[in-house]
């Protein structure tokens, strides 16, 4: 196992071209948000756009489209009653934050995992509808990221005596499948079975609904922008927690919100690299 810290992390940041513009970083694709759980969405688009894509289209109900178009008026919208026929045009999809657990979610992750040949994250909802199929993990593309929380992980996987051994189931199907895990806990597991690698950063603060979907945004951010899975995962995790720790100089761990960490990811972004 390798701790994941600064000097790690700031040589895999890319430094970004004086002349590029919004074409060089990525388009990214979220598949997020149902009724009553449009906060998923909203928070894993602005924490995508916070990481650095160039472009991001979200796909979500038809009749929640103005929640995004008042909150996040950079993001493009395509409409859940409406699979999307040309894929090719993203560089990375990230599918799962309030999705639901629907009929719907299961064909699109069908259509994804059958037609989709470039990086993609799946979380949230969308885990637990492969948790309800066992099925969908025989044709998981190779290299997909997979971000459980523990309980997530463990209808994936079974739940395990303790969690010495969930760590070793995490890195035992990850090469199975070959997938990138990213087990959620206070200590951020990131594993493709060969490589293992634990989180320092982050606080109890993060013990909050809407913390995945940020990190789930944010990787898929990275992912768009042309970073290996397995350095997007790493990326994504770090700063996640960083901005954490960077939100707790205005905050507690009590009052601390993931909109709060969305907004220091700027900070550490510059803490990181300097």
């Amino acid at each position: 196992m390798t701790f994941l810290k600064k000097n790690i992390i700031k040589n895999l940041i890319k430094s970004r071209d004086i002349s590029s513009s919004k074409n060089d970083y990525g388009h990214a694709y979220l598949i997020a948000g149902h009724t009553k759980k449009m906060g998923a969405a909203v928070i894993a688009a602005r924490a995508c756009l916070r990481t650095g894509c160039g472009l991001l289209t979200v796909n979500l109900p038809k009749e929640e489209r103005f929640i995004l178009q008042t909150t996040i008026p950079e993001a493009m919208l395509t409409f859940r009653d409406k699979l999307e026929i040309d894929l090719d045009k993203y560089s990375a999809i990230g599918i799962g934050p309030g999705v639901g657990v629907t009929t719907n979610a299961s064909i699109m992750l069908t259509q994804l995992f059958n037609n989709f040949k470039k990086p993609m994250i799946v979380d949230a909802d969308a885990l637990n509808v492969i948790a309800a199929n066992k099925s969908f993990l025989k044709v998981i593309p190779n290299n997909t990221i997979l971000t459980p929380h523990i309980k997530e992980f463990d209808r994936l996987f079974g739940t395990p005596v303790n969690s010495e051994e969930r760590v070793k189931i995490a890195l035992n199907v990850a090469k199975k499948y070959k997938v990138i895990i990213v087990l959620k806990t206070h200590q951020t597991l990131v594993t493709d079975g060969n490589l293992s690698f634990i989180n320092t950063t982050g606080n109890t603060g993060l013990a909050k609904g809407g913390s995945g979907d940020a990190l789930t945004g944010m990787i898929t951010s990275f992912l768009a922008q042309g970073y290996p899975p397995l350095d997007a995962a790493k990326i994504g995790v770090y700063l996640h927690g960083l901005a954490a720790d960077i939100a707790l100089k205005n905050q507690s761990v009590e009052s601390m919100l993931i909109t709060d960490v969305i907004e220091c990811l700027g900070k550490a972004f510059k803490l990181t690299v300097k």
